[in-house]
């Protein structure tokens, strides 16, 4: 009795600790669920992470794919899932909301495909509500998740453009940030074409296959992709994980293909939402107006036409997998360089799918049986100004893991995040708690972005990060 009362005092104190260090993302999700089948696996995953997202509504709506009919009680069954182990999750993190006031955030947009439920009398509950949170006096912008059609939020704005003066209508549309999964229907285009302040990240038209959230499901010649096979998805996630993970459906097309959309609102220490063009779980994205005739038409009947503005899209990475060593030191980087749109989000599969898997056993284990995340310090800000030629220590000496894991460092600079572009290599061993880099020689004011990643040995194995953004001036 007094080993356990210890266990969950660790927990809530824990959690309690990373609250006061982060601020959740408010969260509407809009989703075209029972079209897909991914919906429902996104879906159960993102009650996994409510504890660090700060759910606001989950919005049934329509979509290319499912053009008449909402299904608002698929929403409440994965609830039910969710309500079955909540007492259990709660051993591990003490912030996780009732079942009851998940049930309440469940609303249904019009059973009617794209514009034509856009305009005068098409107002729903789901766009209502959309109206309700982002009028709430939240310093919080709103990010609105959409895995479907976006008309929901379409008719809201719509809506708020009648009855709020520019000024104000301004001030509302500033609050809000889209992901969207591609274009589900005619609406998206019509969003950003009417409100061209409007935050939006859009792998835009329907050609799905080119797009960057595509890469969550992407089989990716030349790298392990065990860990989006049915094998691992059964073992890892639906058998043996209690109701929730049962509810997890069979892939059908594409494993978790809206998941994207809330990844990054995961304050893991690499994502940061506001910044699209950093990097992290959902993606890195950059601000411009994309070449039309680059583009392909997909087979959806969304409208293909070009973009009128710039929007969060496309951004190229090119990466080397680490691999792993027996005798000397434990990784390296391999010699093969991958080089386009999906690798800025696939780079990180394996660390966001062992993070869902280690949730998967929070429905089912106690504190002690599953594991937890390693706890990075820093011996220094995570912003730092130098000098070109200028030595630079970076350091997590005192980093811990609250299993009592051992745990291991790779740090690596992440050049397109920053405005220096040349790769800078880590002097001497990357794998440490400190590592050391030479500030390269500049004309103006640059930036770097080193990133520390910390795995611990516990399974299944879990990573931390955290982010150092170094300015470099010229000397």
């Amino acid at each position: 009795m007094r080993a356990s009362f210890l266990v969950l005092l660790l927990a809530m104190t824990v959690a309690s600790l990373w609250g006061q260090n982060q601020q959740k993302h408010r969260l509407i999700v809009l989703t075209d669920i029972e079209a897909d089948p991914d919906d429902t696996q996104s879906l159960v995953r993102l009650l996994l992470y409510s504890n660090e997202i700060d759910i606001k509504g989950l919005i049934a709506t329509t979509s290319c794919w499912h053009r008449n009919m909402v299904n608002p009680q698929s929403i409440k069954k994965v609830v039910q899932g969710y309500e079955k182990v909540h007492h259990n999750l709660m051993l591990h993190h003490a912030q996780y909301p009732k079942a009851e006031a998940l049930y309440a955030l469940i609303k249904q947009g019009l059973p009617r495909y794209g514009m034509a439920g856009v305009g005068s009398n098409n107002d729903s509950e789901g766009s209502e509500w959309i109206i309700r949170e982002l009028e709430k006096a939240d310093e919080r912008p709103l990010w609105i998740s959409v895995w479907g059609g976006a008309n929901t939020l379409a008719q809201a704005l719509y809506q708020l453009k009648q009855t709020q003066n520019p000024q104000a209508l301004k001030q509302l549309v500033s609050r809000l940030r889209v992901y969207a999964i591609s274009d589900q229907d005619d609406s998206g285009l019509w969003l950003r074409n009417n409100f061209p302040d409007l935050f939006y990240i859009v792998s835009p038209g329907d050609d799905y296959g080119s797009a960057t959230w595509s890469a969550i499901n992407g089989y990716i010649s030349g790298i392990d992709n065990h860990r989006i096979s049915n094998t691992w998805i059964a073992q890892h996630i639906q058998q043996g994980h209690g109701s929730l993970g049962a509810l997890y459906p069979d892939v059908a097309w594409g494993v978790e293909g809206d998941t994207p959309a809330f990844l990054s609102l995961i304050q893991n220490g690499l994502s940061n939402a506001e910044h699209p063009d950093w990097g992290g779980w959902g993606g890195r994205y950059e601000l411009y107006q994309p070449d039309f005739s680059s583009q392909k038409k997909g087979g959806s009947g969304v409208p293909f036409e070009p973009e009128t503005r710039k929007i969060w899209t496309h951004a190229v990475d090119a990466f080397s997998p680490y691999v792993s060593y027996d005798y000397g030191r434990a990784v390296k980087p391999d010699t093969v360089v991958f080089r386009d749109n999906k690798v800025s989000l696939w780079r990180w599969r394996d660390d966001f799918q062992n993070d869902f898997a280690a949730r998967m056993d929070w429905c089912c284990q106690p504190y002690e049986a599953a594991n937890h995340h390693p706890q990075i310090v820093l011996s220094h800000p995570d912003m730092m100004v130098v000098k070109s030629g200028q030595w630079v220590a970076l350091d997590a000496f005192e980093t811990t893991d609250p299993d009592g894991d051992s745990f291991s460092f790779l740090w690596f600079h992440y050049p397109e995040a920053g405005t220096y572009h040349q790769p800078i290599g880590v002097e001497g061993a990357n794998n440490a708690h400190a590592a050391f880099f030479i500030a390269p020689k500049v004309d103006k004011d640059e930036t770097v972005h080193f990133i520390l990643k910390v795995t611990d040995r516990g399974q299944p194995q879990l990573s931390s990060y955290k982010r150092v953004i170094v300015t470099i001036q010229p000397s």
